[in-house]
């Protein structure tokens, strides 16, 4: 994994605005509409892999993504690579945050308004097997094409966390909550060591560990949360065991949507449940307005970072059309700077920009131009923090 030597590198969270067409696609597919054709979907997402890697070039992105192009959500898509998930006619209701079921006419208006994603949640039903890895192999070979023809030599690439498939895909099959986390250790253990024996830096997408406690498990006491988190701590590494920690990422967060968000559980919580995870690089959020001035928790806790951790503060909002002044950018970058030094910072995304297929609260022109604001920020703080070396 590239780090900061002489400036400060910059990254984001992984998904990016997807086109109407890309969108499309995705829906005729997981819907299995008469007219999906594997052919044209496999063109179709071919093309906007390009075009994604090549608009992050153009915005300044060092270390950059397939913008997640394949992916209906970052979470549902793996029913379509592994067996034990199926749509339910008759599926639970769909969980809603804490915090917005207490102010139920906003969460409403958010629904009404198209605020609210819109794709079918697979249940599990069935023993967890690899069904098919196609789509995988699809995916790398596009992203690796696109970074050959914008002169990228380093990548990451997403997929999701065993807690947060637990998290978002209810268990109707495995005896206890234990024993699904274990299975989907197992299973996505063949997809993360898939994605970085083809030479990309593997990105493991874990909002379980600070959004689960206000969704699935709003009705536990934090230390029940924790236990819950350690145990897909647990499975996480689990299933990285083969992958050196250099070759790993991980994104942590409190949920991609405009709200109060004063059920988060905060970041002191979860600080040593975190750090246990093997991954060297941490996503957090770090700018929204309920997490912001938790870069006073890393430098409290700063002598119980393990020394090999890379931080990635979210330096860009991503739930609003507000672009960062690039002078604040740096000034979050250099807050981080100072609590793990200049070499082990680089400059992220609070959350995805494009979470799920048709659906941000960023207009896609306006994420780029927050994309760029970060990179103006990042060589603004490489200024400042290489100023006397």
């Amino acid at each position: 994994m590239k780090t900061s030597q002489n400036r400060i590198l910059t990254t984001h969270v992984g998904s990016l605005p997807r086109s109407q067409a890309v969108v499309d696609q995705l829906f005729a597919q997981d819907q299995s509409k008469p007219e999906f054709s594997q052919d044209q979907f496999d063109a179709v997402m071919t093309q906007a892999v390009h075009d994604i890697v090549g608009k992050q070039k153009a915005a300044g992105v060092d270390i950059p993504s397939d913008g997640e192009m394949s992916k209906i959500s970052y979470a549902t898509y793996i029913r379509h690579r592994f067996n034990g998930f199926e749509i339910s006619t008759k599926p639970p209701p769909r969980a809603t945050p804490r915090d917005l079921d207490e102010h139920p006419e906003f969460r409403d208006s958010l629904a009404a308004r198209g605020g609210t994603p819109k794709y079918h949640r697979p249940i599990c039903t069935g023993p967890i097997t690899v069904r098919d890895l196609s789509g995988l192999h699809q995916d790398i070979a596009n992203f690796k094409a696109a970074m050959t023809a914008h002169g990228y030599d380093e990548g990451f690439m997403n997929a999701a966390s065993p807690g947060v498939i637990a998290v978002f895909q209810p268990n109707e099959y495995y005896a206890s909550n234990d024993a699904y986390i274990a299975a989907l250790s197992d299973a996505m253990r063949v997809e993360y060591e898939t994605i970085v024996n083809a030479g990309l830096i593997l990105q493991i997408d874990c909002p379980d560990l600070a959004m689960g406690r206000h969704i699935r498990f709003r009705d536990l006491d934090d230390a029940g949360f924790l236990r819950q988190a350690e145990l897909q701590v647990e499975a996480l590494n689990a299933a990285c065991a083969n992958i050196p920690a250099d070759r790993l990422r991980m994104h942590l967060c409190w949920g991609n949507y405009e709200g109060p968000h004063t059920c988060d559980i905060g970041l002191e919580r979860v600080f040593d449940v975190v750090m246990k995870a093997k991954p060297q690089a941490v996503l957090v959020e770090a700018c929204n307005p309920r997490h912001a001035h938790e870069w006073s928790v890393w430098q409290d806790r700063k002598a119980d970072i393990p020394d090999n951790k890379i931080l990635v503060p979210g330096v860009l909002d991503t739930t609003t059309n507000f672009v960062e002044h690039p002078n604040l950018i740096a000034e979050r970058i250099e807050r981080y700077a100072s609590v793990v030094g200049r070499e082990r910072v680089m400059a992220g995304s609070d959350c995805g920009f494009g979470t799920f297929a048709g659906f941000g609260a960023v207009h896609p022109s306006i994420t780029f131009e927050k994309i760029g604001a970060m990179a103006q920020g990042a060589h603004i703080a490489s200024q400042r923090l290489w100023a006397t070396s």
